[in-house]
């Protein structure tokens, strides 16, 4: 009997692009991209900060973890984001409604997150975890799961994923 790894689910603007950091001030280690995914309206391109390093980051928990996009990029998130970290195209939770109404007070992405996951154990990095997405999460999901709220301002960090490889172990 094979058991199915669990789940680490992205999130980009925030733990991957730390779009909040000081205007003009990019984060150190990451480099400066300009994007045009589907849904950017802007006459400009969008302005996406990366760190390279954290490719290889992901890839080194990909042995524990079934990687999977979770963010607004969707599948975008493999032609745009993927290619700039060295990741492989992976896995997307395309969301029945974005920005939608949530429940009691969760973030929107709340409920699909625990409907892709099923029963399966998971972690998930995002910028707009909240204390009612935990607690959401802890009645209605039986499995074990991380939510890990990642600093828009900042990014991942060294801490963040060492707690991904701690929790997984």
């Amino acid at each position: 009997m094979t058991t199915q790894k669990p789940l680490l689910l992205i999130d980009v603007d925030g733990p991957l692009n730390p779009y909040a950091a000081r205007a003009q001030r990019r984060p150190a280690g990451y480099t400066t991209h300009r994007m045009r995914p589907t849904g950017w309206t802007d006459g400009k391109p969008l302005r996406v900060w990366l760190n390279h390093g954290h490719g290889a980051e992901l890839l080194a928990l990909a042995d524990a973890y079934e990687l999977v996009w979770a963010t607004t990029w969707k599948d975008e998130a493999n032609d745009w984001i993927a290619p700039h970290l060295g990741l492989p195209r992976l896995p997307f939770i395309d969301w029945p409604q974005m920005h939608g109404r949530a429940p009691r007070g969760t973030f929107w992405k709340t409920q699909y997150i625990l409907e892709y996951a099923g029963t399966r154990p998971f972690a998930w990095i995002d910028d707009d975890i909240t204390t009612m997405d935990h607690e959401y999460v802890d009645q209605h999901h039986l499995a074990n799961a991380l939510l890990l709220r990642i600093d828009e301002r900042i990014g991942l960090t060294r801490v963040d994923f060492d707690a991904l490889a701690d929790w997984v172990a």
